[in-house]
């Protein structure tokens, strides 16, 4: 068979002006290639495919005063967009280590950035969570100042492949390391209609969080399937058909983005891992060292902000924000997923 003449496989291309399929914004896909695209897609104030935009970019660099010959952790890699200001701000003299949980993710911004001339003399990359940031803090601690962005990545969120959103069907998973633990399709099956409830209003403060746990486990019990993301999305919003109709989408909408959230944040223990970092933070920072965290909802917001009084109050911390700091309305109008983002630092 080894004259046998390969079929010529065509690049999947735009249909029309917009595309939905993610598979099929390959200019947005390939942004060294096509940065004319790219940037159209930013100016418009929306997040190009496989990109992420960076929150606060300008209130982290002003808060750590970054000098050349420091030593920093990017503690959530992530698209890598912070760590690339960040070391900018180097000049060429010192270090910063960046953590991920995400193989997939992790591997294409170390890539990004040593195109970019930030090799292993400037950039570590380890694949770590960041509740382990007592290990780091061991080998190559302790540091001057410390980032950690709470937020899924946009390139996560827009992958269907990864199931975080449930604006796209895709395989309900929401994992943020794929090749670890139980699959979201997988914990539900595990839940029973109290635990999903509770899990709903704990992680999300879901005001139908009876009724959707109730609709979902009912589904499941019946071997109904629930491992798309379409499928909790469908079961969500004819639970809530109770709602008068003027304001049903909008209620189904919000219910949808409440109950991925929660499934998310247990499916990656989110809140255990905070808290695991938080407590460890002091440890790996300098005296006079920094540490900036963003936020994305509420439950996250509490653990930092009682975490920083906490601290203070011991005298671990000697000064740390008095006020949430958010970003600016420019910035959430040229990043509508800026909006829920919330800023506290400290310096030890």
């Amino acid at each position: 068979m080894e004259n046998q003449e390969v079929k010529h496989q065509r690049r999947v291309r735009y249909k029309g002006t917009h595309p939905r399929n993610y598979h099929e914004k390959y200019k947005e896909l390939n942004p060294e290639k096509y940065g004319d695209t790219v940037a159209k897609v930013i100016r418009k104030g929306s997040t190009p495919a496989g990109m992420h935009i960076s929150i606060c970019v300008k209130e982290i660099l002003d808060f750590f005063d970054i000098q050349p010959g420091q030593k920093g952790l990017d503690a959530t890699l992530g698209y890598g967009g912070h760590t690339l200001e960040m070391l900018k701000r180097l000049k060429g003299e010192g270090h910063i280590f960046g953590l991920d949980v995400d193989p997939i993710e992790s591997a294409k911004t170390k890539e990004r950035l040593e195109k970019q001339g930030y090799g292993p003399d400037m950039l570590t990359v380890k694949l770590l969570n960041f509740a382990n940031i007592d290990q780091v803090g061991a080998e190559e601690g302790p540091f001057d100042f410390v980032l950690a962005d709470l937020g899924v990545s946009s390139m996560q969120i827009d992958n269907p492949d990864r199931g975080f959103s449930y604006k796209i069907d895709g395989p309900l998973d929401l994992r943020l390391n794929p090749q670890k633990g139980m699959t979201a399709a997988e914990r539900l099956k595990a839940c029973d209609t109290e635990e999903l409830a509770g899990m709903l209003m704990e992680n999300a403060d879901e005001p139908y969080a009876q009724e959707i746990a109730s609709a979902v486990i009912s589904e499941i019990r019946r071997g109904n399937p629930m491992d798309t993301t379409r499928q909790l999305r469908e079961v969500i919003e004819k639970t809530l058909a109770f709602i008068p109709e003027k304001e049903r989408k909008e209620a189904a909408k919000k219910s949808c983005q409440r109950s991925f959230q929660a499934l998310r944040i247990d499916v990656n223990s989110e809140f255990e891992v905070l808290y695991q970092f938080l407590e460890k933070l002091p440890d790996v920072l300098k005296d006079g060292g920094k540490a900036a965290i963003l936020t994305f909802h509420s439950g996250e917001d509490r653990l930092v902000k009682k975490s920083f009084k906490q601290l203070y109050k011991q005298g671990v911390y000697r000064e740390i924000s008095k006020d949430v700091i958010r970003p600016s309305a420019e910035e959430c109008n040229r990043n509508s997923r800026a909006r829920s983002t919330k800023m506290r630092w400290a310096i030890k």
